[in-house]
């Protein structure tokens, strides 16, 4: 038992705790909307790649994400390169890195931590509401099950001898029935399992975050908005 406490301890150890990282994407991209540098959006894709990878998150799963952001950071680039009112080739740039840095930055609280685990630790070391950690706690968990109602519904339709299509109101109507129904069960659920709302939560484990990760977000983000405003970097 020591030993697994040990590895569960020194695994924790090795990534960031979620609510450092939500404070490090806030602190570096909300500045990153109104700092025009091309140099320091790559900068920021590749620290936070370079951190996703020592997550050991599947080098597959970052090109995917990559892949998928491309025709977007393709279509600014063009918009920018060919109607911007000055600087095209420059504003191009910009506007396509920023959209990688953003899904970069995006990438390092989701990727590596489950929803429980960042939701908890908002709540732990932020201040999060109860509330509303376990109530957007219960719509992620709900997700899977409305998927299967909605192929229930489907499959009940065509023993009728129906076909819903996507843009028919009767099909989205016996959703919102279903998921008005899940939600009543779930309040139900959550008041016999003790929930009050207001009132604090106990749980078994609780992930700790060490001074030095503050002082490290705090480092990151004076850094890069003193960089931008003082050497300007293309």
């Amino acid at each position: 038992t020591t030993l697994f406490r040990s590895k569960r301890k020194f695994e924790r150890g090795e990534r960031m705790n979620p609510a450092a990282i939500f404070v490090l994407m806030l602190g570096i991209g909300i500045p990153l909307t109104f700092i025009k540098s091309v140099i320091l959006n790559v900068v920021v894709s590749s620290v936070c790649l370079a951190y996703l990878l020592f997550c050991k998150v599947k080098p597959k799963t970052l090109l995917t994400m990559l892949l998928v952001a491309l025709p977007l950071a393709f279509g600014s680039y063009v918009s920018q390169r060919f109607y911007a009112s000055h600087d095209q080739v420059h504003m191009a740039w910009i506007y396509a890195t920023r959209i990688i840095a953003y899904l970069t930055l995006g990438a390092t609280l989701t990727l590596p931590n489950s929803v429980e685990k960042i939701l908890f630790n908002l709540a732990d070391h932020l201040h999060f509401s109860e509330t509303f950690v376990y109530g957007m706690l219960s719509s992620f968990n709900m997700i899977h099950t409305i998927k299967v109602q909605w192929q229930r519904i489907k499959y009940s339709a065509l023993v009728r001898g129906e076909r819903y299509r996507l843009f028919q109101p009767a099909l989205y109507l016996r959703i919102i029935v279903v998921a008005l129904n899940l939600s009543g069960d779930l309040a139900q659920a959550m008041t016999s399992q003790g929930f009050s709302e207001g009132f604090s939560r106990s749980r078994y484990e609780k992930d700790e975050l060490p001074v030095w990760q503050w002082l490290l977000v705090s480092i990151l983000i004076v850094s890069y908005v003193a960089c931008a405003i003082i050497f300007k970097p293309w």
